[in-house]
């Protein structure tokens, strides 16, 4: 999985993958979660599970990929030039943290590097999730990150694989989203 990559469907709703490389372990805050105590996350490389349904603004596909590609302060993420080409768009100049995810998107050790689309306005994140932590090589650092909405689940997942997982997860994932679409 390099670059922008979208697997299924056209539009400005869905889900997505991100995938985010941390140079070192981090112990960080996630906004609120858990009270603001820090959490661990091991030196790796993680995927985000995240969806943006709404029909227009900041709650698009485009819009949401590309404000997770924006710092608040410092450089944006290397992805952010290739998104802003993928959806034609112009990258917010700002950006507030939000979401668990911001604030690892936050730390300059966190690195935004690739993202996986799936373009259907069905609520398709906590299944993807489930979906991914049933492969062996994926766990989850921290229970609940970035699943409020999701008791019980979480959508940053660790990813021990060799490169060839990392090819093979863009049509592996479209095989999942044909069965998923099959079975409703």
């Amino acid at each position: 999985m390099n670059g922008v990559v979208c697997v299924a469907g056209t539009g400005a709703r869905g889900t997505y993958l991100l995938r985010i490389a941390t140079e070192g372990a981090l112990s960080i805050e996630l906004g609120r979660f858990r009270g603001g105590r820090e959490v661990l996350l091991p030196a790796g490389a993680y995927l985000y599970v995240g969806s943006a349904r709404g029909e227009r603004g900041s709650a698009t596909l485009p819009r949401r990929l590309l404000r997770h590609a924006t710092r608040a302060r410092g450089a944006p993420h290397p992805l952010r030039p290739a998104l802003a080409d993928f959806f034609k768009a112009e990258p917010p100049t700002r950006k507030r943290l939000r979401w668990h995810v911001d604030y690892l998107l936050e730390d300059p050790a966190a690195v935004l590097d690739a993202a996986c689309l799936i373009c259907d306005p069905a609520p398709l994140e906590a299944p993807l999730a489930r979906w991914l932590l049933a492969d062996p090589q994926v766990t989850a650092p921290v229970k609940g990150v970035g699943a409020s909405d999701d008791p019980g689940g979480t959508h940053l997942l660790r990813v021990v694989a060799p490169p060839a997982w990392w090819v093979a997860l863009p049509e592996r994932l479209r095989a999942w989203y044909r069965t998923l679409r099959r079975k409703t």
